[in-house]
């Protein structure tokens, strides 16, 4: 099998400590002689298939965090419920929401409204890859399972956090309203949604065609229409596209964080020594057969 990389982003721009240890690894180093076996196979009936305009974009959605969201949601595309509907919002440097803006569209089998799902909580405390706790928005903040979370001070609470595209479902006051319109985020981090609202998916591939939506209507076009938003493993058939992550609790993405908290890169004068959940770059690459 052949494979290249998709989602894997090697720049920064925060240039304010230690002097850079040149006998360090670089990130891409390690990336590229990460063994196989610190690579997780993303499962196809947990992958979004969201059909735009733009291009095709492959979601990954986190039913560990968020069960009854992801159900819900591939039993939509499993109806067809996002057929002819549009990504009706856009706002610049915040997030792209699509589904039913009426509301009105009745679903088959799917819920219209289900209770959020903010965190998860555990009787016990859940082990993730922690990141220093130095974090203004939670005590702890690291990753489980391919997804940038945090939690409270027991580790009994985790949830996914506001990170740039980042998968989640739109809802209004009430805090079990949402169910159908889902957003992606496009700009910089939103972490004051955290616990805010069901954060359950982030985008393997295809960021580029949400960005490029029409930021609003024009005379005479469709505003973003949706084609179709469908569960990759029911359409293998016609799309056999396969992602792999780096296993976020593997020794290879433990060592990438250090390399991406002290940059060896020649071009770097000063590193950081520090990285906060969301500019941790979590290795996401396609396999083509």
């Amino acid at each position: 099998m052949r494979k290249h990389f998709s989602a894997v982003i090697f720049t920064s721009l925060l240039l304010h400590s230690p002097l850079i240890n040149a006998q360090q690894p670089s990130a891409a180093a390690i990336i590229e002689q990460a063994q196989q076996s610190q690579w997780r196979q993303v499962d196809p009936s947990n992958v979004l298939k969201i059909s735009l305009p733009t291009g095709d974009a492959y979601v990954e959605l986190n039913p560990l965090l968020a069960p009854n969201h992801t159900q819900n949601i591939k039993r939509l595309a499993k109806e067809g419920f996002y057929k002819g509907l549009n990504m009706y919002r856009f706002v610049e440097g915040f997030v792209a929401q699509g589904g039913d803006a009426s509301g009105n569209k009745i679903t088959k089998t799917a819920n219209k409204k289900i209770p959020a799902e903010f965190y998860l909580t555990t009787p016990t405390a859940l082990t993730i890859t922690e990141l220093d706790k130095s974090d203004g928005y939670a005590p702890i903040t690291g990753f489980i399972n391919g997804f940038a979370v945090a939690q409270n001070e027991t580790k009994t609470q985790t949830w996914q956090v506001h990170c740039h595209g980042i998968f989640a479902m739109a809802r209004g006051n009430e805090t079990d309203s949402g169910g159908t319109e889902f957003y992606t985020t496009i700009g910089n981090s939103q972490r004051y949604l955290d616990r805010n609202i069901t954060v359950f998916g982030r985008v393997l591939e295809g960021m580029e065609y949400f960005n490029r939506l029409d930021r609003q209507p024009i005379d005479g076009k469709a505003f973003n229409p949706i084609t179709d938003v469908q569960v990759l493993n029911d359409i293998a058939k016609d799309d056999n596209s396969q992602f792999e992550v780096m296993r976020t609790e593997s020794a290879a993405f433990k060592a990438l964080i250090e390399a991406r908290k002290n940059r060896t890169e020649a071009w770097f004068v000063t590193s950081p020594g520090y990285i906060d959940v969301c500019s941790m770059p979590i290795p996401t690459r396609r396999i083509s057969r």
